[in-house]
């Protein structure tokens, strides 16, 4: 009774971790489309309506879920922060690389971002807009590959996590 207990326990810990590595790869293109339409609503904010950076990132943030949502609270509450001397580019720094890690996002997409942190708040608006793009279209690119890499390993993962523990479960008996 207690290897039959020990057993169902296993296999359902291998389905449990099988659909949570699926679900992290289906929530990945997700969040990339997301923040690519952000950083079209940042562009917008910037070039047409001339709203300063921090309001810019606020409104841009009020369209998104609550991981990216937090990424770019969290980049205009460290500009506004009294006494702290931030520029732009330190605060967004700063932002993704503490809230990146809550994303299913790879590293293609934070370098992304850090790049394009670089350029916001030291150049003119143009230049801000290009970079913006060129953020934007490398996302782009990016939610393709994580979409193929969807449908290639979704399935696997949760296959295998079941098999492993089928494998673990054999094993053991």
């Amino acid at each position: 009774m207690l290897k039959t207990l020990g057993a169902l326990l296993l296999l359902a810990a291998g389905l449990l971790f099988g659909f949570h590595q699926s679900l992290a790869l289906s929530r990945r293109p997700k969040q990339i489309r997301q923040l690519a339409l952000a950083l079209q609503r940042l562009e917008t904010e910037i070039g047409y309506v001339a709203t300063p950076l921090p309001d810019a990132l606020r409104a841009s943030a009020s369209a998104l879920s609550p991981p990216l949502a937090a990424l770019f609270q969290a980049a205009a509450d460290r500009m506004e922060e009294p006494g702290a001397g931030r520029t732009a580019a330190e605060s967004w720094r700063e932002a993704v690389q503490e809230g990146f890690s809550r994303t299913s996002m790879k590293e293609p997409e934070r370098e992304a971002l850090l790049q394009l942190g670089a350029s916001l708040g030291i150049s003119d608006t143009q230049d801000q807009l290009k970079h913006l793009r060129l953020a934007v279209s490398h996302l782009t690119v990016e939610e393709r590959n994580a979409s193929e890499e969807e449908k290639r390993y979704g399935k696997m993962w949760k296959s295998l996590g079941v098999l492993g523990a089928a494998l673990v479960v054999v094993i053991m008996l």
